[in-house]
This record gives structure tokens, C-alpha cells and sequence, in this order.
């Protein structure tokens, strides 16, 4: 395998929709408000990216180093665990990957003011944070609070204020929506990876409070998924948001199908239908928003 290969595998490109999905989402409704701005929406998007991809090799360096990532791992590889890239490579560009986000948000301040350099070390912050640290997020039970936040309510509601200078009702509910559906990709994880947990000292969600919970937080999300484009439409949007119950009631059948997963191949499965539900809905959501 190429050293290209390598690298590119480990951003976990599957992971990307859930960088991409909120500021599709957050930019829908700045056009629906007629105050859409190319601009501040693409820095918003490599912003998101950089930042997912930066959480992403933190998390691959972070977790070897803690030696979390153990032979019982059943789900996708990790590079430093299985040796193909170096910890000290990895560190590198994590840290380079998060300080290029980090410059690339400051661009972000004179479309919406000072006070989203708070926003901007936050974000990059917990990107190191969520597996780094004395008081790792991921390793408290505190990763789907770090996940629905950032990836949902930060992610869209940012997106929506630097075109339009204002956060509405309709922009914190799309951003919780997103991101407990983005959530769901890392309960899948957790739930795969529960026993590789638990034995490693990495209290995830799932490891503190069980199987039954997590399948209870996906079904959630599904639930709630499914009740947002209906409140959109009552508010005035148009009819073909309920294209995104598609996905939304998908998720909610994916409960039974996670349930009963054993293998890799069961999980990864789970997994892929999880990230086509974020994409989906995102845009479904969004051509909806806009046709409206």
C-alpha cells in the first residue's frame, strides 16, 4: 500500500459527510433567509473538514499512545496502531492539520466579529481534547456531548450566522437534529468496540451505560430526525422536506440491524448505512430548505 493510501485512509473519509452535512445545512437556510454568501459558507466547509480530519488523526495517535487500539479491535484499522505511519508523523500533522484550521476560521471574523475566535479555539481545542489531555473527552462518557455540539450546533448555527449575522429557532433545531444523527456514527463505534473499551479504561458512553442505552440514543435520533422536517413544514417550508423521513425512519430501523451485530462485516455495515442517513438527510433537508 502507498504511503498516499495510507494517509487518505486515515482522515476515514467516511467520517467527511459529518464535516460537510452542517454547513450544507447552516448555508441552505442562509439562502432560504436570501442572505447566502459563497464566501464565508466555503471557509466554513474547509474549516469543518480540516478540523474532522485533524480530530481524526489526534484520535489515531491518541488512542495508539494510550494503547486503546489493541489486537481485539474488530473495526476499520488504525494506521499507528498497526504501524504503518509513524507516532511521531502522526502527531505532527495532527497538530499541523488543527493549526491550519485554526488560521482558517480567523479568516471567518470579519464576516461575524471577534468573538468567534473563542469559537475557533474551542473547536480546535476539543479536537485534541476528545482523545488527548488529562481529562479526555472520548474517555469519560463525554464524546456524544463533544459530537452533537460541535459537529451540530456549532457547526450549522456558525454557518448560518456569518452570512446572516443572527441565529433562529430553525437553526438550533437542525443543528441538534444533524447532530445527533452524526452522533450515531460514533455510537456504532462504541457499541463495536464496547469489551476493547472497557478492558482499556476508555469509559465510553456505551461502556458507563450500557448496550441497551445506546440503542436508545440511535433510535432517538432517528425519532427526532423523523419530527423536524415535519415542524419545518408546519412553519412554512416546502412539502419536499419530507423526503428526509427517508433516511429519518431508516435510522430507526438501523436500531434492530445494530442490535444484532457480530462480525466486523455486521458492524461495518451498520456503520456505512449510519453515514448515507447524515448525507442523505443533509441534503434532502437542505434542497427542501431552498425549493421552499
Amino acid at each position: 500500500m502507498s504511503k498516499i493510501t495510507i494517509w487518505i485512509e486515515a482522515t476515514r473519509p467516511k467520517t467527511l459527510p459529518a464535516a460537510v452535512t452542517p454547513v450544507l445545512l447552516g448555508s441552505s437556510l442562509a439562502h432560504a433567509a436570501e442572505q447566502f454568501a459563497w464566501q464565508p459558507a466555503f471557509i466554513c466547509l474547509i474549516f469543518a473538514l480540516l478540523v474532522q480530519i485533524g480530530t481524526n488523526f489526534a484520535n489515531d495517535y491518541l488512542d495508539a499512545a494510550r494503547g486503546a487500539d489493541t489486537a481485539a479491535r474488530i473495526g476499520p484499522r488504525r494506521a499507528v496502531a498497526t504501524g504503518l505511519i509513524r507516532p511521531s508523523q502522526m502527531r505532527f500533522y495532527a497538530i499541523t492539520v488543527l493549526v491550519v484550521a485554526f488560521g482558517c476560521g480567523l479568516a471567518l471574523i470579519p464576516y461575524g466579529g471577534w468573538w468567534l475566535l473563542a469559537v475557533g479555539i474551542a473547536s480546535v481545542l476539543s479536537a485534541w481534547l476528545y482523545t488527548g489531555g488529562p481529562y479526555p473527552l472520548a474517555y469519560n462518557g463525554l464524546g456524544d456531548i463533544f459530537v452533537v455540539f460541535f459537529f451540530g450546533l456549532i457547526a450549522v448555527g456558525c454557518t448560518y450566522y456569518v452570512q446572516t449575522g443572527i441565529v433562529t429557532s430553525e437553526v438550533l433545531l437542525l443543528g441538534l437534529t444533524i447532530g445527533l444523527l452524526i452522533n450515531n456514527l460514533l455510537i456504532v463505534n462504541n457499541y463495536r468496540d464496547m469489551e476493547e473499551d472497557r478492558s482499556t479504561q476508555k469509559r465510553t458512553s456505551v461502556v458507563r451505560f450500557g448496550r441497551v442505552f445506546a440503542l436508545r440514543v440511535y433510535r432517538f435520533a432517528g425519532l427526532t430526525a423523523c419530527v423536524t422536517p415535519c415542524v419545518l413544514v408546519v412553519q412554512g417550508y416546502n412539502y419536499s422536506l419530507l423526503f428526509a423521513l427517508i433516511p429519518a425512519v431508516a435510522a430507526i430501523f438501523q436500531v434492530k440491524r445494530l442490535g444484532a451485530a457480530r462480525s466486523a462485516v455486521d458492524f461495518l455495515n451498520v456503520l456505512k448505512v449510519s453515514g448515507w442517513i447524515v448525507a442523505s438527510y443533509g441534503i434532502f433537508v437542505s434542497a427542501g430548505i431552498v425549493l421552499g
